[in-house]
């Protein structure tokens, strides 16, 4: 392909991108496809000759796009947003243009200094505590990782080496061995599952510990268990907590778990990859409570910054304890300026060797939306979950199951778990809306997060009416299906049809013939 081919191919490629995008809304949100159905309809090897690229996006078209779940579109409210943005998907093009490895200095400066920048404008604009930022005089700062789960992990691996180190200094008598195998390290149950993968990968036991009625977790708690192990001779390392819970947002008490961690010397981390975005709101500065405590935090841009996937920035009080728990040297990753500035080689502060140069998509979003756009975008995410709460509160066959927060929001019809499973298959099966369900306390309970490149009020409106009209044509069946196993006789049978037919406008009546 050349250089004229590749413009036409390109041009067409943004075309593409464009109309799938401004057409979105049309698109069922969940596919209609049998598992196998894609891989049936591809070759087994690869083809043999070149094949023209609009074959290659006609099929995109056809066989890739039916089987997709739709993450940008509006009527995607599952899991938290996996946003993205013009500047970013650009980004993305220019970054694979571009084609560098940026794991030192030299391979290319640019690479590592735009990402030092570029995390200390994020720092500043979530308001962070200055030690996180590069330009300071300590040796905090910040990195893009590709993940929470990549955060999470480098930061408890990191942990598991420092408190490694000091125990054996402190207990020469113990072999390392021994010590490894008294390791133990504490977060919620309310806490992402990637944290519990992180410590299978580390082989160190993470406690999911209670969190309270309220899904906080507390010092109190935190501090008696770190009480029964040490009793027990096991060895607390890190504690990570979670700002914006996976279920319901829920924001664990960062103050008093840094007293327990300080006094404990244990590594505090707090996973805010949801719930960072308010940091930069002055009306959500409660959520900044206790950060000047903590030893690291990571939050995931492409959830509320309008950076697409993959991009999670990190920070670290002091980063010497990962680059002196990750550094591994060859001579071939040696220069000349190494060691002899402050500028960092980023290789050390994650697990893979190479890096890709996120920094250029982040660098382009901010500044195309600027600040203002950036507080805009995660306000608007929070009044739309506003008005879907005053949705569910106005309408008594629903209840909130914990309080809104930001773009989340927690609730179910009333009655049994059985109601709320029904009511998300029926969901399922139109594929209008996508949600998933979350559980606390036996209960179920459906999560609605506003999602999408750009959700408006009608959307909202769109994905109420068919949560709302579908339980009431879920209650009307289930009435209607009692009546029928006993019916008194057949004129309280047609009384009944007729009862629900008044009230629905006629679906049921359609249902019942």
């Amino acid at each position: 392909m050349d250089f004229d081919e590749f413009r036409e191919f390109g041009h067409a490629s943004i075309e593409f991108i464009i109309n799938y995008l401004s057409g979105i809304r049309e698109r069922d949100v969940l596919p209609s496809v049998a598992p196998y159905s894609v891989i049936n309809q591809l070759p087994k090897e690869i083809p043999e000759k070149p094949e023209h690229w609009r074959e290659v996006l006609k099929d995109l078209e056809h066989i890739i796009l039916p089987g997709l779940t739709h993450w940008q579109s509006p009527y995607f409210n599952a899991f938290f947003p996996s946003s993205s943005s013009a500047g970013s998907i650009v980004g993305e093009l220019l970054i694979a243009g571009i084609g560098v490895l940026g794991f030192s200095w030299i391979c290319s400066p640019a690479c590592t200094e735009l990402e030092v920048v570029v995390m200390d404008w994020l720092a500043k604009f979530l308001k962070l505590p200055e030690h996180f930022q590069h330009a300071s005089d300590g040796p905090g700062g910040g990195v893009i990782q590709g993940s929470a789960s990549e955060a999470v992990l480098v930061a408890v691996l990191a942990a598991r080496e420092q408190a490694v180190l000091s125990c054996k200094e402190t207990h020469p008598e113990l072999s390392e061995s021994e010590v490894r195998g008294k390791l133990i390290a504490y977060s919620s149950d309310q806490s992402n599952s990637c944290i519990e993968k992180a410590g299978v990968l580390a082989a160190m036991p993470i406690k999911l510990l209670p969190a309270d009625e309220d899904l906080i977790l507390r010092g109190d708690t935190l501090r008696k268990a770190i009480e029964e192990d040490v009793a027990a001779g096991r060895i607390p390392v890190i504690c990570i907590a979670t700002l914006g819970t996976t279920g319901t947002c829920a924001y664990d008490d960062i103050e008093s778990l840094a007293d327990v961690c300080q006094a404990s010397k244990v590594w505090l981390h707090v996973d805010a990859a949801y719930a960072g975005g308010g940091f930069a709101l002055e009306e959500c500065a409660e959520l900044r409570r206790g950060l000047d405590r903590v030893d690291s935090l990571n939050f995931n841009l492409h959830k509320f910054m309008l950076v697409n996937f993959d991009c999670s920035a990190m920070w670290l009080r002091d980063a010497n304890k990962v680059v002196d728990s990750f550094n591994v040297d060859r001579i071939y990753l040696k220069h000349k300026h190494e060691g002899q500035s402050q500028i960092p080689d980023f290789r050390h502060w994650q697990i893979p060797l190479g890096r890709r140069f996120r920094a250029l998509k982040v660098w382009i979003t901010f500044r195309t939306l600027g600040a203002e756009g950036l507080r805009n975008h995660v306000r608007k995410h929070i009044a739309l979950a506003q008005q879907f709460e005053s949705f569910v509160r106005n309408d008594s066959r629903f209840e909130m199951v914990a309080p809104q927060a930001l773009g989340l929001v927690c609730f179910r019809p009333r009655g049994d778990n059985e109601n709320t499973t029904q009511l998300l298959q029926r969901l399922m099966e139109r594929k209008k809306i996508y949600m998933v369900k979350a559980e606390h306390a036996g209960r179920q309970f459906l999560r609605f997060a506003v999602c999408g490149m750009d959700a408006k009020p009608s959307d909202i409106e769109f994905a109420w009416t068919e949560i709302e009209s579908q339980l009431t044509a879920q209650l009307a069946e289930k009435s209607l299906a009692e009546v029928a196993r006993k019916p008194s006789n057949v004129s309280d049978l047609r009384q009944h049809f007729q009862m629900h037919l008044a009230s629905d406008g006629g679906g049921t009546h359609e249902k019942s013939q």
